[in-house]
């Protein structure tokens, strides 16, 4: 589990590989991460936006920008949370995601949030045979 906190947002990632998902010897590896956003701040928030930084383990960086999570624009009140899973493919066993939230408070005041830096790794990832 990783997790970021922002102007008293908590992020807390929890991703998993997905071995039925994923086709190692065609070079498709898929995880899937399960994001649990809470507001621990006095104000109430709207995510507007999500920008992510997805690196393999060749260093290549995609980057994704867009509205939303999951096709939703989720408001939230002090105290309340909103939980949502997604996934991501790569071409290397390995990698790591790490990016931001475009959030806005009902006076209209826009910041981002962080999204921590997590590890994206394949059961095998590392070992070799004797």
């Amino acid at each position: 589990m990783y997790r970021a906190v922002t102007r008293g947002i908590q992020v807390t990632v929890t991703p998993r590989f997905v071995s039925e998902r994923s086709s190692p010897s065609n070079g498709y590896f898929f995880w899937a991460y399960t994001i649990d956003i809470v507001n621990h701040g006095n104000d109430t928030v709207q995510l507007k936006t999500r920008h992510w930084r997805i690196t393999d383990a060749l260093g290549r960086l995609q980057e994704v920008k867009g509205p939303g999570v999951v096709g939703e624009e989720p408001t939230l009140r002090p105290g309340e949370s909103f939980e949502y899973t997604s996934g991501v493919p790569l071409p290397t066993p390995s990698g790591f995601m790490e990016g931001t939230y475009g959030m806005v408070t009902m006076a209209g005041d826009r910041f981002d949030i962080d999204i921590p830096a997590f590890s994206l790794d394949s059961p095998g990832e590392g070992r070799t045979l004797n």
